[in-house]
């Protein structure tokens, strides 16, 4: 008896007595003699392939292997298992390439680009991150901003004493103009633990403003949400400066956060920077807009009372 060692192929065994037996029984494998060893007429032993077309389901194997007298289990047992493992195999192989071929995130690092423009601390380096992820406010759009704000609060000079709010900080650099400038303290908040650490606390620190400031590690909502957890009852800023990163926020909610929120009083001013295609209300919450600006691809919009647009006039 042969065996074939194929293993694509599925090989089926004869008997002798099952060739030799009746012509009828033997017919569908009388081939000629140069296809098989033949000897003075006699089949001595044949070995026969099969390779269906399409797949043929496990119990037509079975019934085609029992009906020439063969075990179904020792030619079906081991072949499916194969199959799996090398699909398993390359599966494996596929995830390793995935997980080598993915780039380590690049390491976060600062330089000092940015200045205080006025007050005590003018002209101080500041630190900032080096990349986008952190974008702080043009020192021309900041420059011009507080020149606004001294001059609608009567003292070009400087700002009026007062409390300022600087939300989505990142390096501090307006809430640090801002006691530069007058500002008696300043709250910052800002969510990113790195940037904190790194950026907004050695700023403090080197401007000699770390006193006078209050760090909220929370996100802007949260903080608009809470503000009287947050800052106590008397929750009313004199100024507040928003800087968010343009294109992951909607202005108009959280403007309507901040006029909602109860850190605006009667004699607030906010500061607001905002991008192209993108509308500004005329009021916040008691607060009018006394201006709004363009520079190149971002705006200033300033919101302040009543009085103070009649000073401006």
């Amino acid at each position: 008896m042969a065996v074939s060692s194929s293993p694509t192929l599925s090989a089926l065994y004869f008997s002798t007595n099952l060739l030799s037996s009746s012509p009828a029984a033997r017919a569908p494998f009388d081939l000629p003699c140069s296809s098989f060893a033949c000897r003075r007429g006699h089949y001595t032993a044949v070995v026969c392939s099969y390779k269906p077309k399409s797949e043929l389901a496990t119990g037509d194997k079975r019934s085609l292997l029992e009906s020439y007298g063969l075990d179904p289990n020792a030619f079906l047992s081991e072949s499916a298992p194969k199959g799996r493992t090398r699909k398993e195999g390359k599966k494996t192989e596929r995830g390793k390439q995935v997980t080598e071929e993915k780039a380590p995130e690049p390491e976060r690092t600062t330089h000092r680009l940015l200045q205080v423009l006025g007050g005590k601390a003018k002209r101080k380096k500041l630190l900032s991150p080096k990349g986008m992820d952190v974008r702080p406010m043009m020192e021309v759009v900041k420059g011009s901003a507080f020149d606004i704000l001294q001059a609608a609060g009567g003292c070009p000079a400087s700002l009026r004493p007062g409390r300022w709010l600087d939300l989505f900080s990142g390096t501090g650099s307006v809430g640090i103009e801002a006691i530069s400038r007058g500002c008696v303290q300043a709250h910052f908040v800002e969510m990113d633990p790195w940037v904190i650490s790194n950026v907004l606390q050695p700023n403090l620190d080197w401007t000699g403003f770390l006193d006078l400031s209050v760090v909220h590690a929370v996100p802007v909502e949260n903080f608009l949400k809470q503000a009287q957890h947050f800052v106590g009852e008397d929750r009313t800023f004199d100024y507040i400066s928003v800087t968010p990163p343009y294109m992951l926020v909607d202005y108009g909610i959280l403007m309507d956060l901040i006029s909602k929120s109860g850190i605006i009083g009667e004699n607030t001013f906010i500061v607001v920077e905002y991008p192209l295609r993108t509308n500004m209300l005329d009021s916040c919450g008691c607060l009018m807009k006394l201006t709004d600006r363009r520079f190149g691809r971002t705006h200033l919009a300033i919101y302040g009372p009543t009085w103070a647009q009649k000073k401006r006039k």
